[in-house]
């Protein structure tokens, strides 16, 4: 940066310079220093729009590393959000489906139960309708022993 040098010039040219004797002041030439201080301004500008730039560039490139930076938050924080729904909606399809399970195993069971009531049901009219058919036979089988009683008798 030419203005440092410019500056390390006026320096030491201010250090160089002829010391007046018993005092701690110095004699330098007007026109040398007012030409470094001409030289300077002229060059100020010029360092002073790059360090502006700079600065500038440096604030740009911050906003930039921060909504970046708070895009990537983002992005993380509905991963997050997603993967949280998505463990509850696991979790949910688990809890459905052992509700579908003992809602099919509850069902199974009345049917099974409902079809051994059916069966003891079945077996209970079935011996009933037997011991009927038994007690009609056991008469028809008196009635035929009496009828043939009395026919041998009647031949006797």
């Amino acid at each position: 940066m030419e203005i440092f040098t410019l500056l390390e010039t006026l320096e030491e040219t201010i250090e160089n310079a002829r010391k007046m004797p018993l005092t701690n002041k110095g004699i330098v030439d007007k026109d040398e220093l007012l030409d470094l201080i001409k030289e300077i301004r002229i060059k100020l500008p010029e360092e002073l729009k790059q360090a502006k730039w700079v600065k500038e560039e440096r604030t740009r490139i911050l906003i930039e590393a921060q909504k970046e930076a708070d895009d990537i938050v983002k992005e993380a924080e509905n991963r997050i959000i997603a993967m949280i729904d998505e463990h509850e909606i696991t979790k949910k399809a688990y809890a459905q489906k052992a509700e579908i399970i003992e809602t099919a195993n509850e069902m199974a069971r009345e049917i099974s139960n409902g079809a051994k009531e059916h069966a003891e049901e079945l077996n209970r009219r079935t011996n009933e309708y037997a011991d009927e058919l038994l007690g009609r036979i056991e008469d028809l089988l008196e009635e035929t022993l009496d009828t043939v009683k009395s026919n041998r008798d009647e031949l006797k």
